[in-house]
């Protein structure tokens, strides 16, 4: 893929961003809330613990 350069976007670098007349602005904590990590699948971190508590016992119940 082709390096971009400014010059590309020349005609809308110095554009206002697009204000909603429809909706009110979110407000800052709920955008922020958007972009914060979170656990896709409900229950596996506990699952990928479990299974390493268990992979450990075995290793040391084998001694290996």
């Amino acid at each position: 893929m082709p390096e971009k350069d400014i010059s590309d976007y020349a005609d809308i670098i110095n554009l206002q961003r697009p204000i909603s007349y429809k909706r009110p602005p979110m407000p800052v904590i709920k955008r922020a809330a958007q972009f914060a990590p979170f656990a896709a699948l409900t229950g596996h971190d506990e699952a990928i613990q479990k299974a390493l508590q268990r992979h450990i016992a075995q290793a040391l119940e084998y001694d290996i």
